[in-house]
């Protein structure tokens, strides 16, 4: 018997989530209750789920949750206009940087070297272009000249990203987007909260999906893809269907920093790993990877499981080698 509940996410996200019955042993587990939170974080639809047997500790609980993840769009948010990361944006210098914007970047440099600089989080001004020409011009497919590509492109560079402990500085003409791994880093930061409280049985989906040790849920897939048991675990998946510049089939925001053009490789990635952060980062990677390396990849970049589906629908399954 299943209590299935389905979630639709916007921008790139599209996992639906169903908690499956689990054996709970103890007679306070066997009155366990259902807690849910809806609401947004980084700009996508989020949900938190708990099981507890008491309301009050439940909602003290979530409520420490949202504090974390305020916290945490503080940092990385490019919705929140005195976010660390638009200051940076605007200043091209963050003085005093947060160990958790230390920490991030850094991620970001790990993938974007595993990646072969497939993963970028200095994009940004390449999504501005974008932005700007299909505001201006919404019916022109073609998106922006070459030319213009060309100049914001030299812009684009993670390794120019100096990250110290006083400060992190950009050269002239950079900004950074850290959407393709900020919510699975929050994500983490919370499951880390609740975990460190005693709680399990709780499905935390802020743009990724994670659940903690206890019950399991079902996650399907997009498309016909499997559906997932999942325990201790998280996933992400990427699909530049999910925030289109011009419609349908056009051009979207998973840009490529060599091309300057979105990635059409993929329909969807999809990636199973330990983590929320891992998960996010090489569902992204992959999007914008060669097939070649795509199981290279997400060996080294802590993924267990990825579902590449092309855009005629063929579904590649990988598996990471361990050992």
């Amino acid at each position: 018997m299943r209590n299935s509940h389905t979630t639709v996410l916007s921008r790139r996200r599209f996992i639906a989530i169903a908690a499956a019955a689990t054996l709970l042993l103890g007679a306070a587990a066997a009155r366990a209750r259902r807690f849910e939170w809806q609401g947004s974080a980084l700009g996508a639809e989020a949900k938190i789920v708990l099981y507890h047997p008491d309301k009050a500790a439940a909602e003290a609980a979530i409520n420490a949750c949202l504090d974390e993840i305020s916290r945490l769009e503080d940092q990385f948010s490019l919705y929140r206009p005195a976010s660390a990361l638009n200051r940076l944006n605007a200043a091209g210098r963050l003085d005093k940087p947060s160990h958790d914007m230390r920490r991030l970047l850094q991620l970001c440099r790990q993938y974007g070297d595993l990646s072969r600089g497939a993963f970028d989080p200095s994009v940004q001004p390449l999504w501005r272009l974008y932005a700007e020409h299909f505001a201006s011009q919404p019916h022109d497919r073609a998106g922006p000249d070459p030319d213009a590509i060309g100049v914001v492109q030299r812009h684009i560079d993670y390794r120019r990203i100096a990250i110290g402990a006083e400060d992190i500085r950009l050269d002239p003409g950079m900004a950074l987007t850290l959407n393709g791994i900020a919510q699975g880093y929050i994500t983490d930061r919370v499951a880390d909260l609740l975990r460190a409280r005693g709680w399990s049985d709780v499905l935390l989906n802020l743009g990724e999906i994670r659940a903690l040790p206890g019950r399991t849920w079902s996650v399907a897939l997009p498309g016909d893809g499997p559906a997932l048991d999942l325990t201790n675990a998280a996933v992400a998946t990427s699909a530049g269907a999910g925030s289109p510049f011009a419609g349908p089939g056009g051009p979207h925001h998973l840009l490529h920093p060599v091309t300057g053009r979105s990635a059409g490789r993929y329909a969807s990635v999809s990636v199973l790993a330990r983590t929320a952060t891992a998960a996010d980062a090489l569902s992204t990677a992959l999007y914008l990877s060669a097939p070649e390396r795509a199981a290279e990849l997400l060996a080294r970049g802590g993924g267990r499981q990825a579902w590449l589906r092309d855009p005629d629908g063929g579904l590649r399954h990988l598996v990471a080698r361990t050992g």
